[in-house]
């Protein structure tokens, strides 16, 4: 398998990107826990004006788990609100698994609580 550094060279020479380039790469340095590459990726993204979808949601929620992540993760909650994702199942298991791995477990039974059936 190839590098991050690898995947990334790649990235950077694509012409085009759009949000499923966008969601690889932000996908795998989440995979590798690199919450920091993963934020500065995100905020790349917004410059470029690609809408996020509900998988680039779920990626950068999961490098939020620990307590200083907690600001963080309540900032895309508010973006998902904002983008009308918050119903979506798979965002909502997200969220409700960052908040509890940041120690929040009062939002994260508020946001099972409206989680739809």
């Amino acid at each position: 398998c190839g590098s991050l550094e690898d995947a990334q060279t790649i990235f950077d020479t694509m012409p085009e990107r759009d949000v499923l380039s966008w969601n690889a790469i932000v996908a795998l340095y989440a995979q590798h826990g690199q919450s920091k590459d993963v934020c500065q990726l995100f905020q790349r993204m917004q410059v470029e004006g690609v809408i996020p979808d509900r998988l680039t949601f779920v990626s950068i929620l999961s490098v939020c788990h620990s307590k200083t992540a907690l600001a963080e993760g309540k900032q895309m909650h508010n973006l998902i609100v904002a983008n009308g994702m918050e119903l979506d199942i798979v965002v909502a298991n997200a969220l409700v698994i960052m908040y509890s791995k940041c120690g929040s477990l009062k939002e994260a039974r508020r946001t099972f609580e409206t989680m739809p059936d």
